[in-house]
């Protein structure tokens, strides 16, 4: 499968992939200058693409581990989701969940994009759900 992608700025930096068979393509800071993230405050990044998802999936922005776990940044919706109809930049709300102040630099990595199928379906409203054996039972049901 091939994904076309867009680049909307003269500065930006297509994304790359860390190995072979990495799941996703690191997503870049198209940005000129240095921005901070005070601590627990999120800030949008763009990337300077767009990308064209096929219908029948969508592009999953996720974090980078090495950004979140030795920065404490991640996107601020956790998971970030570009629709296969959406041809905007791709942006990364990073929030900063430690108690300092973080910078991003120019063309640093900020994201990972991965493009994930999905069913689509629609919702039939009924007055009876199908009985299980959990049925209700919710968070700590199961045990530790």
């Amino acid at each position: 499968m091939k994904i076309k992608i867009k680049k909307l700025k003269e500065n930006t930096t297509l994304p790359t992939r860390g190995s072979a068979n990495a799941a996703g393509y690191d997503l870049y800071a198209c940005i000129t200058k240095e921005i901070t993230i005070p601590p627990q405050q999120a800030v949008k990044i763009g990337t300077g693409i767009a990308v064209e998802i096929p219908e029948g999936y969508f592009g999953g922005v996720f974090a980078r581990s090495g950004l979140s776990i030795k920065e404490g940044l991640r996107p601020s919706n956790c998971v970030g989701v570009i629709d296969s109809d959406y041809r905007g930049e791709c942006i990364v709300a990073l929030y900063n969940d430690s108690n300092e102040t973080r910078t991003i630099i120019p063309n640093e990595r900020i994201g990972q994009l991965v493009v994930i199928p999905y069913l689509q379906y629609d919702l039939d409203i009924v007055d009876e759900l199908t009985e299980t054996e959990r049925n209700d039972k919710g968070f700590g049901s199961s045990g530790k």
